[in-house]
């Protein structure tokens, strides 16, 4: 029994389910195999279009069938293999090398001049149909574009009403787009600030997932806002039917404050700590004002609360002094973001066996009632409601195989993040830009007020449990070397265990030892 591979492909979602589905094909390739002999060893699943170059799994398939660990691949039809040249050219190339390509719907022969000549008409009369579709395609949606409609997916801000209808305007996310126009208009937003508003509303993407600096700067510059479809890859503009939701006055002021063509106001200036400190007793942002050379933060509702910039600097500095890191110390910090790294990683391959492992089981399961279903110990009827519960929990693996990347991705994001905050903290706070300054304030602190001239900073959590690491272990930041040897040796051990104290806390660790 020869070992191959099985591959199986549709070009849409809706293909997945309807006409020739994968699940179809693949009865059809395992049909075929059994009755020639051969063994499949590993399955080969694509959801994309044959049109195009680069589809990944069919690639990877191909590098593998170079390497010899199969000896062939069985395919349902020929036009589930390619629909460019190119891709037919690889999978001939395969062919001359001896690897057997196996077509289960079509009776032909590769290893013989006539099977290739019969193969080869038919991938040119796919790749002629592919390129016919597009044309037809590209057709259907210039006469939607002239008639003022948009045949793609509706932007944030719209909705769609199927094919053919105009896009409705989402009732609430309309409104929040308007108002994120007319704020950024006033040259007085940044795109950061702007994002920032947009996620304290709850203002998500298309996805609904967390709204992106791009996302804002791709809303601001998207001419369908005004009624305008735009086609970036002709350049070419059409009048859309569907409700504006912004002027093209609006608009052009927006694109001049992207452009930087807006000036600001007379003695208007961008203090470094403005809007950055609230007032204890209103909860009011506190302003910046020059008076006598010098920089003050007041606030405008209650008397008396005024702080000198030069006193906010030295409390940020007394706050982060614990940040202040020697050589050993941010080697220890290194060590330990690798450590995490490392866990996750086990993590990851402990979970992905045992998920393997259920996958093989089920394919197991149903290749044993298919077998059933060709012996006729079973009816049809039985075996699709048992094929379909086996077909369920494969999806919900394939599923948790996703998730479980995802979730160790963004562990491994946020603790990579939040150690190179801790490490550079303090050297990027001495950084003369304010740029930096108020990132370091944002990322690090969470509570940030002023009672009268008293100012208090408060770090958030995980940075405040990683400054107590050195309250507790080391005193007093600015003491100077140790005066032994020894003594540094035990403070880096000590560093050391609060460390992996710290990372036995993180979200990876207590993954890992949950039952």
């Amino acid at each position: 029994m020869k070992d191959v591979y099985g591959y199986i492909r549709v070009s849409t979602e809706r293909q997945g389910v309807k006409g020739v589905s994968l699940e179809e094909q693949k009865d059809a390739i395992e049909r075929y195999s059994k009755q020639n002999n051969l063994s499949i060893i590993h399955w080969f699943e694509e959801r994309e279009t044959a049109a195009k170059l680069g589809r990944p799994t069919f690639t990877n398939m191909i590098s593998l069938l170079r390497s010899g660990i199969a000896s062939g691949v069985v395919i349902h039809k020929i036009d589930r293999s390619a629909r460019n040249l190119r891709d037919w050219a690889d999978l001939v190339d395969l062919s001359d090398q001896g690897v057997e390509i196996h077509f289960v719907n079509e009776s032909i022969d590769m290893a013989v001049r006539g099977g290739r000549l019969s193969a080869d008409i038919q991938a040119v009369v796919a790749a002629d149909y592919i390129r016919n579709l597009r044309e037809e395609t590209i057709k259907g949606m210039r006469g939607r574009l002239k008639q003022g409609l948009y045949p793609m997916r509706a932007p944030i801000g719209y909705l769609d009403k199927g094919g053919g209808n105009v896009k409705a305007l989402d009732p609430i996310k309309a409104r929040v787009i308007k108002r994120m126009f007319k704020k950024y208009a006033t040259g007085e937003y940044t795109l950061k600030s702007l994002l920032r508003y947009a996620r304290d509303i709850g203002f998500t993407n298309l996805k609904g997932g967390e709204l992106s600096l791009s996302g804002i700067s791709t809303i601001l510059n998207n001419r369908f806002y005004t009624g305008v479809i735009h086609v970036r890859t002709t350049g070419e503009s059409f009048s859309g039917k569907h409700e504006p939701i912004v002027s093209q006055e609006l608009f052009n002021q927006v694109q001049r404050v992207l452009k930087n063509k807006t000036t600001k106001g007379k003695g208007k200036h961008n203090y470094t700590y403005s809007r950055m400190f609230t007032c204890a007793s209103c909860a009011r942002s506190l302003i910046g004002e020059k008076q006598k050379q010098r920089i003050y933060y007041r606030c405008h509702n209650c008397p008396g609360v005024s702080v000198r910039e030069d006193s906010i600097e030295a409390s940020i500095k007394e706050t982060l002094k614990y940040f202040k890191l020697e050589e050993y110390e941010t080697e220890e910090i290194e060590n330990a973001r690798q450590k995490i790294l490392t866990q996750d990683e086990e993590f990851l391959d402990n979970e992905r066996k045992a998920l393997t492992m259920e996958q093989e089981a089920l394919d197991s399961r149903l290749s044993k009632l298919t077998d059933a279903l060709i012996d006729e110990t079973i009816d049809k009827e039985l075996f699709l409601k048992k094929k379909n519960q086996l077909i369920h929990k494969m999806q919900a693996i394939k599923g948790r195989f996703s998730e479980n990347d995802r979730g160790i991705s963004e562990i491994r994001r946020q603790k990579a993040l939040e150690l190179d905050f801790y490490k550079n903290a303090y050297l990027d706070f001495q950084n003369d830009w304010p740029e930096e300054k108020r990132r370091v304030l944002r990322e690090m602190t969470s509570n940030r007020s002023v009672e009268r001239k008293n100012v208090t900073i408060e770090l958030h959590s995980p940075f405040q449990e990683l400054c107590d690491i050195k309250k507790e272990c080391f005193g007093d930041p600015y003491r100077g070397r140790s005066r032994t040897l020894g003594g540094k040796k035990s403070r880096r051990d000590t560093f050391r265990m609060k460390l992996d104290e710290w990372i036995k806390k993180s979200p990876a660790e207590g993954k890992q030892t949950s039952p």
